[in-house]
Formats: C-alpha cells, sequence, structure tokens
C-alpha cells in the first residue's frame, strides 16, 4: 500500500475520518498542530497496529556492508522491521485503513524527513481502503519482518550500527532485559 504520484497517506484503523484536521499529539514532540502523513518510501513504517513497538533498520549511503549482514542477515535483503512475539496476533487480525491526501499541502519534517505534515485541514482523496495483509506487504516489499521476545536487544545494536533507522512506539515494547 503505497501513495500514487501527487499523494501520501495516512494509516489508520478508523474508517470514519472525514476530514483530518491539524493537531498536535498527545505523544508527539512537537508544540505545534499538524496533519501527518508518509510519502511512498515511508510507508512501511506503518504497516502495523497503531500502538504496536516496531524498530526498523535499513541500508542507507553510510551503511557498512558488515552492518547490513550482522542486523538484517546475509541475503535476507537492506531492511528489516522487528516486532514483539506478543504483538503478533494484533498484526495478523488488525483492520487497517489507508487514506490518500493531496501531497500539495504537505511539507517535509524531520532530518533527514521521516513524516511530512500540513498546517491546515485535508480532506481526504476518497474514502479510505483497507490494507491487505501486514505480514504480506512486508514478503512483497522485500521486507523482513523479524518477532522477538525483547526489542531492546535488537534496538541496542542498530543504534550502535551504521545502519538508518527508526523506532515508533517504543514505549509499548517490553522491559529491556539488559
Amino acid at each position: 500500500m503505497r501513495p500514487d504520484a501527487g499523494q501520501v497517506l495516512h494509516f489508520s484503523e478508523d474508517p470514519t475520518i472525514k476530514k483530518f484536521v491539524p493537531h498536535v499529539a498527545r505523544t508527539s514532540r512537537q508544540t505545534r498542530p499538524y496533519v501527518w502523513a508518509v510519502g511512498f518510501d515511508r510507508c512501511p513504517d506503518y504497516w502495523f497496529p497503531r500502538h504496536c513497538p516496531r524498530a526498523m533498520a535499513w541500508k542507507g549511503p553510510q551503511t557498512r556492508p558488515w552492518d547490513v549482514e550482522r542486523i538484517v542477515g546475509a541475503g535476507c535483503g537492506e531492511r528489516v522491521h522487528a516486532i514483539e512475539y506478543g504483538w503478533l496476533k494484533a498484526m495478523m487480525e488488525v483492520r487497517l485503513y489507508a487514506y490518500r491526501l493531496p501531497a500539495d499541502p504537505f511539507v517535509p519534517i524531520g532530518e533527514p524527513p521521516h513524516a511530512v505534515v500540513a498546517q491546515e485541514p485535508v480532506v481526504p482523496l476518497g474514502p479510505p481502503e483497507p490494507v491487505s495483509d501486514l505480514i504480506e506487504l512486508h514478503e512483497e516489499a522485500g521486507i523482513q519482518l523479524r518477532v522477538l521476545d525483547n526489542l531492546w536487544p535488537f534496538w541496542n545494536q542498530v543504534t550502535a550500527s551504521t545502519m538508518e533507522f527508526s523506532g515508533i512506539r517504543l514505549r509499548n515494547a517490553r522491559r529491556s532485559t539488559s
């Protein structure tokens, strides 16, 4: 599930949203109200239940080959997403929807950019589209999906590597075992 040209996507478990209004998310570090969405490259970051903690790593321009082999695995592609076993059932059962939004009012946020934001209300281009099997989406995109007992040992290795990475909802992960 990716946006077409001139579009960005917003993923939600709520299929009833008619208009996205800028707001400050309860968990946001940002103090300005925004409508949040993602472009083509960052869509896989949101192929998860909303509250599911996830650790993601991928090969970037500065990534050393040995880090790809160590973090992703030899012959396993260039990107890995990890969740905890406790979230696997939700991953398989969640009803996730993608809202297609016009890209025009959105600008990149973050350095490097990890999302796009709008500071004005945005009306979806059509009804929300059900997102298909999330595990299948990972497979089709060539993204390794790893299921772990605890994310923290993996996350610590990722953040100490030369891989590019993102962690979302990590506050919902099990407590560190180290």
